[in-house]
């Protein structure tokens, strides 16, 4: 058949893929990657604000200071003070889910960073004062559990860099977004009775914002990837 009948040059059946749209995987990568560092600097820094070092409070902190106000343990204020350990918990995972893609193709250096780098995130699971007795009591059980489950993920980024990517894309962001609602949630509505202690109510420390929107580069960028693999796979189908 001549080059008249198909004006392309391509053989019939073939997909033209300069007409593709091309997506660009920098962006995604860039996305993701200043999520982590946002997401992560902020899980450090303060969401309790104070001039004296001491009564200033961290996301992680905060699980464990809202024990003691007098609204929670006279019961009157409900919290779930595991929420406050979501977002370290959804960088770990996160960077386990993503670093390794094949996709994505992160350079075999910014592996091994984001590898080194998470697993001090992972250890703010772990309380203020610990010991492997009380880690396996009732109070903690959940967060040495989210530890454990951590590391092992990390350890096996290699092997969940091989699933879809339509798959580890949406439990990223799916983890990114209970990341952002729950401690954000928690955190407002902890917020007065914080007020109260302080006496005068302490500001919002930088922490808290720079964290929000670190998980929110993190779910986009997770977005991003999960749709890019559900277009691939629906031009797939389509031909």
């Amino acid at each position: 058949m001549s080059n008249r009948a198909n004006p392309g040059g391509y053989p019939l059946g073939a997909v033209d893929r300069a007409a593709e749209p091309r997506d660009n995987v920098a962006v995604v990568r860039t996305l993701l990657s200043a999520g982590w560092v946002l997401a992560a600097l902020g899980c450090y820094g303060p969401w309790i604000a104070h001039p004296t070092a001491a009564l200033t409070l961290s996301g992680v902190d905060l699980g464990e200071f809202v024990k003691f106000l007098p609204d929670v343990v006279d019961g009157s204020l409900k919290v779930i003070r595991q929420s406050f350990y979501l977002p370290p918990f959804a960088v770990v995972v996160s960077v386990a889910l993503l670093i390794g893609s094949q996709q994505l193709r992160f350079p075999w250096y910014l592996r091994a960073l984001g590898l080194i780098l998470a697993i001090p995130v992972s250890l703010q699971l772990l309380p203020p004062a610990w010991s492997p007795s009380t880690l396996l009591t009732a109070e903690f059980r959940l967060q040495t559990l989210a530890l454990a489950l951590s590391w092992l993920v990390l350890a096996g980024f290699w092997l969940l860099g091989q699933l879809p990517s339509l798959l580890t894309g949406a439990v990223s962001a799916v983890l990114s977004l209970a990341a952002i609602v729950l401690p954000a949630w928690q955190f407002l509505t902890v917020k007065p009775a914080i007020d109260e202690v302080y006496l005068v109510p302490p500001a919002i420390g930088w922490g808290f914002p720079v964290c929000m929107i670190g998980l929110a580069f993190m779910a986009a960028g997770s977005v991003t990837l999960a749709l890019r693999a559900l277009r691939g796979r629906t031009r797939s189908s389509s031909l």
